[in-house]
């Protein structure tokens, strides 16, 4: 395939995911990751709520347990900003029970979060001698675009709950994909995204975790995203990655962001 209609297919296929992460992917954050799902939640669908209800991070003891440069290698984390936020009245859905999935996907806190940081984690371009995205741009060949956008990008969006609130955020988000998991539309800031399926897929950690690959459709293209939840005591974690070569519908492995989830539940441990 020419580097142009390779170029063209990405984008048509991107444009419904791009959406829902409005500008998470810009790489302006920083963002914990954590491989986590106790086999036991991911089996029956249930939260694991703990023995004594959690007392909810403060602010700054959230901050400390979030994700900072160094913390995945191969990575840059940085800080979300004023421009990657979406407000939750900001995130609309055709059917109300896929709110929680709607409010996961585009960073927002869960009702009754006391704190919540949130973070971009990209992958860090290869320097091997690959063609550079501006070859890639200058049409230099399908290949030159399938790996000079094989970058995965996560944004992660880290809240602190009090008492049981946690557990409950946790069981209400596995509760909307096991039932919007044939499907529902969006719209955040305006854009509509129409999600296709949801198709749970395995991941370990924290007390409890849940990951799914997402897949949005737009103008008749498909693109898959991948979405992990994860909690630890009160605190929850949301992983929103986005690979835009394997938007494009280029063979590359696109992998839960395992490395990522990993390193937010050290830091919460």
């Amino acid at each position: 395939m020419r580097a142009t209609a390779v170029r063209r297919t990405a984008l048509a296929a991107s444009a419904a995911a791009l959406a829902l992460l409005a500008t998470a992917c810009s790489g302006s954050s920083d963002a914990d990751g954590k491989d986590g799902k106790d086999e036991k939640g991911a089996a029956n669908g249930s939260s694991s709520a703990p023995k004594t209800p959690a007392k909810a991070l403060t602010a700054a003891e959230l901050e400390k347990a979030t994700l900072a440069q160094g913390d995945v290698e191969g990575t840059k984390v940085t800080k979300a900003g004023p421009a990657d936020e979406v407000p939750a009245d900001g995130v609309k859905v055709d059917k109300e029970a896929c709110l929680p999935v709607a409010h996961a996907l585009s960073g927002v806190a869960q009702e009754g979060a006391v704190a919540t940081t949130k973070r971009k984690v990209i992958d860090e371009p290869k320097t091997d001698g690959e063609k550079s995205l501006e070859d890639a741009a200058k049409g230099e060949g399908a290949d030159a675009f399938k790996d000079a956008f094989n970058l995965t990008s996560t944004f992660v969006a880290l809240s602190s709950y009090e008492g049981s609130a946690g557990p409950d955020a946790f069981a209400a988000l596995k509760k909307a994909a096991a039932d919007c998991a044939g499907g529902f539309t969006a719209t955040v800031a305006g854009t509509p995204t129409k999600v296709v399926s949801m198709t749970e897929e395995k991941i370990t950690g924290g007390d409890e975790a849940l990951a799914w690959t997402v897949t949005s459709e737009s103008d008749g293209a498909t693109a898959p995203v991948k979405l992990v939840a994860l909690r630890k005591g009160g605190s929850v974690a949301t992983f929103f990655a986005f690979n835009l070569a394997a938007a494009g519908g280029e063979d590359v492995t696109f992998e839960l962001p395992t490395k990522v989830v990993a390193a937010q539940d050290k830091k919460l441990a």
